[in-house]
């Protein structure tokens, strides 16, 4: 048996994020997808005829994300109709995922270079679309209705709301940490963006019609009192919309390349996939995985969390990073260092692929070696992903 190849990151390439009914909420998801994908095509300048598939993230797959978003988007953005696409949903980690499907098929020597990102307008169809949909055929959720499920786990509240009460509960975060946190994102990201480090990752969209060039989650006016005066979401808990993700539209796409076909085609990798885990937990507490799976995946590549320069992991909610950082000993200023997605929002099939965007940037922009990204998933799971720059 064959060696098994590296798999390279070639370039990676974002829309701006947009807010709930801002400057991309309307934009049909195939213009998103085609937009980055044309980018990703004119930065590397490698022939798109060479691309072995394009493999996307999207959930709520329903109206315009219908259809294998992966291939529509392709083919909107003009390109080769030789190139096949696939459209996956792990939840949050969809597109997250994408990068370890595309980096396993070049490591196993069957594809050479696989284009991997993902999609989302919420703007257009909201969370929780598809369920939705499902009601009207008699099925509320995806749950309720198992034997199995209800054997196993009750009449239990599936809810990532719900899950981010119980992990502030269970790790005994206050709200007023939640806040202070969130308003660190906002800064953070405030910062990046007068800074002009999103720069180089972001392809403005402009079509005409709509018009985006940065990222419009940040709120630069946010204050510790104005997140004090906000509702709860549980009316004992101590979640609020300020300590949650944005609802965002947006896509990311990354080109990920074999050994074989760097030198075929001439690239110049910037990083390299050192690890890929994925591991499930406590579907009810749902949001922690991100713990044990970070565990595993420093174990397996045979680092240490002092061998981490950066980490982005998903600011679902804010109790998911505070206590993944109760519990693995890195330091605080590596982590999410320019704002989440509490400031820069939450394209949800997108957004595992704009992590690693804005983390490979960080990288190469700080000159740091190591970045980890993690991401919590619907259902108890979580993606971790492990790179090196080159």
């Amino acid at each position: 048996m064959s060696a098994i190849s590296q798999a390279y990151i070639v370039d990676a390439v974002r829309t701006p994020v947009g807010r709930r009914k801002g400057g991309l909420a309307g934009v049909h998801s195939a213009d998103l997808g085609a937009h980055v994908l044309n980018a990703l095509m004119d930065r590397t300048g490698i022939d798109p005829a060479a691309v072995d598939d394009v493999v996307f993230g999207c959930l709520d797959q329903i109206g315009s994300q219908s259809g294998d978003i992966a291939r529509t988007s392709w083919l909107a953005a003009g390109l080769p109709e030789n190139v096949p696409g696939v459209t996956i949903d792990r939840q949050c980690g969809s597109s997250q995922q994408a990068v370890h499907f595309a980096a396993q098929a070049v490591m196993s020597g069957l594809s050479g270079l696989v284009v991997a990102g993902g999609v989302q307008n919420m703007s257009q169809i909201p969370l929780t679309a598809a369920a939705l949909v499902g009601d009207q055929f008699g099925h509320p959720d995806p749950y309720s209705g198992s034997r199995g499920w209800r054997k196993r786990y009750g009449d239990q509240t599936v809810s990532q709301f719900h899950a981010a009460e119980l992990m502030a509960r269970h790790w005994d975060i206050s709200r007023q940490e939640l806040e202070e946190f969130a308003l660190a994102s906002h800064r953070r990201a405030a910062h990046a963006v007068d800074s002009g480090w999103f720069e180089r990752e972001i392809e403005p969209y402009d079509d005409g019609e709509h018009a985006l060039a940065v990222d419009e989650g940040p709120r630069r006016d946010t204050t510790l009192e104005s997140m004090a005066r906000l509702k709860t979401l549980d009316p004992t808990g101590r979640i609020t919309a300020a300590t949650a993700s944005q609802i965002s539209d947006g896509a990311a796409a990354l080109l990920i390349a074999s050994e074989e076909a760097v030198r075929e085609h001439g690239l110049t990798p910037r990083a390299r996939v050192h690890r890929m885990t994925v591991l499930g937990d406590d579907p009810i507490m749902m949001l922690s995985a991100p713990i044990p799976a970070t565990r595993k995946a420093l174990a397996d590549a045979g680092l240490t969390e002092d061998d981490i320069d950066a980490v982005e992991i998903n600011e679902a909610f804010a109790p998911v990073v505070l206590a993944w950082q109760r519990e693995i000993a890195i330091a605080p200023e590596r982590v999410n260092p320019v704002g989440g997605a509490i400031a820069l929002g939450h394209p949800l099939g997108a957004t595992g692929a704009r992590l690693m965007t804005t983390m490979l940037h960080h990288l190469e922009r700080t000159g740091g070696r190591y970045g980890l990204q993690a991401m919590c998933e619907g259902g108890g799971q979580a993606n971790v992903t492990i790179i090196e720059r080159l």
